[in-house]
């Protein structure tokens, strides 16, 4: 009879008994039990690794960082410059946001020998997907397989052929060297060490695709994101056409740039001129509307603020956000209460992001704050006026990085007129927009007065 060990759902953690609480990250009721992993049938997966020996530093080649592009120049923008050979990287995301849309299309449309290993659906499914997006890549193998060892024993047997290899998805994969259950702790974790090893031992990067939890976490264990080199998170809402794509981890390169995607019929297509889409055509008479811009990763765009409040029917006002930190919104709601008296705390607010999209940049505030006092007031903001700022505790409107970026791409735009504060020490005298400069969120009530 195997021997059990216990293992914490939520971060892996292996303790010797059953626990209520995980003692590592104080979760409740995440501890599992899985069998040990049979001695008699350990063995050796991927490339032999015996004649390998320390190296100098100096004598390394760093030919192997060279990034090989793809097709997709927003996936090449996410990742630095392209796919670094013998790298894993982890593609994670809600379920039907397109992860596996993003990289069939990238394989069919790609000029290379690439291995697409599905675990989730049969060949047949996957071509008439394919046959939507369009097949340019004549040297696309579609490979319906759940076992490891099969995987590797086949792309082992023709090593030279593939270019690229992907894998949907890594929960579905099991190992036949330890006996748990498909998708649980062991066999995400066994399965990565082994696709890990044969990855770098041939030189072949390999994309893995990840489930995540309801909480927005990747499933399985967090050794996972610490074993691979890259790990992207796609995210949207299935009702809206656009997405995001984020590098949270690149050994290869910087976290800060992100992607911007449309879904279409014929799969994702980038969008290489975000403001223009993510602002809709409006009437100027509405109220609770504003304009801001942000800063996601290294590409400023501008977006829709929208806000709705309304007294509180019920004797607990509620506090709805879309696209927004909630906590963020409570924040600004008690500054305006604060130091500009508006009477909230028995208001209903419901504030919503344009596109569907999310956006975490401070930036935001402004356009935030200007909204939700344009529903009070019944005030309609004009649409060529545009928000930029962070608000601090205090009712000040704090300075933000690149505020250069921010303007250029308002009057890129054609927007006439730009909120900002009045701590930002540049030369507005080089732009045609003209600044408005407001020290406190005081200021900004006043000006909306004045439309």
């Amino acid at each position: 009879m195997s021997k059990l060990r216990y293992y914490c759902q939520s971060c892996g953690n292996e303790t010797p008994k059953w626990q209520g609480k995980c003692p590592a990250c104080k979760e409740w009721n995440t501890i599992i039990e899985e069998p040990k992993i049979n001695s008699k049938s350990k063995q050796n997966v991927g490339l032999s690794s015996l004649n390998n020996s320390p190296t100098l530093i100096q004598n390394v080649s760093n030919n192997a960082t060279t990034y090989r592009k793809t097709t997709d120049n927003e996936l090449n923008n996410v990742l630095g410059g392209g796919i670094v050979d013998g790298s894993i990287i982890l593609l994670a995301g809600e379920p039907g946001v397109g992860k596996s849309t993003l990289l069939l299309q990238m394989a069919l449309l790609d000029q290379k020998n690439i291995l697409y290993v599905s675990g989730e659906e049969a060949i047949t499914q996957i071509k008439i997907r394919a046959d939507r997006i369009g097949i340019k890549n004549k040297t696309c193998h579609l490979y319906s397989e759940t076992s490891t060892q099969k995987i590797l024993n086949h792309c082992m047997r023709n090593i030279n052929q593939y270019d690229l290899i992907i894998i949907d998805s890594i929960q579905t994969l099991h190992s036949d060297i330890i006996e748990a259950s498909v998708g649980s702790i062991s066999q995400i974790k066994q399965c990565c060490s082994e696709l890990l090893k044969f990855g770098k031992e041939a030189n072949i990067p390999i994309m893995l695709i990840g489930h995540i939890t309801k909480e927005g976490q990747i499933a399985g264990p967090k050794i996972l994101e610490h074993m691979v080199d890259v790990v992207l998170h796609f995210e949207g809402e299935k009702t809206h056409l656009y997405r995001l794509l984020r590098a949270r981890k690149n050994r290869f390169g910087s976290t800060s740039k992100v992607g911007v995607y449309e879904m279409v019929d014929s799969g994702l297509q980038p969008v290489l001129n975000p403001s223009t889409i993510l602002i809709n055509e409006r009437i100027s008479e509405l109220s609770g509307t504003a304009i801001s811009s942000t800063f996601e990763g290294q590409k400023t765009f501008l977006v829709e603020v929208q806000a709705l409040v309304t007294p509180a029917v019920y004797g607990t006002p509620q506090r709805s956000s879309n696209g927004f930190n909630l906590k963020r919104l409570n924040m600004l709601l008690a500054v305006l209460e604060k130091k500009c008296g508006f009477k909230l705390s028995s208001q209903d607010v419901f504030l919503n992001i344009a596109g569907g999209i999310k956006v975490s940049d401070p930036s935001m505030d402004l356009g935030v704050v200007a909204s939700i006092l344009s529903s009070n007031l019944d005030i309609s903001i004009d649409s060529t006026i545009c928000f930029s700022g962070e608000v601090g505790l205090n009712g000040e409107i704090r300075p933000i990085p690149r505020i250069e970026n921010h303007i250029q791409e308002a009057d890129r735009i054609g927007f006439k007129t730009m909120v900002i504060s009045s701590y930002n020490k540049i030369n507005f005298n080089k732009f045609k927009i003209k600044i408005i400069e407001c020290a406190k969120v005081i200021d900004v009530h006043e000006f909306l007065l004045k439309l």
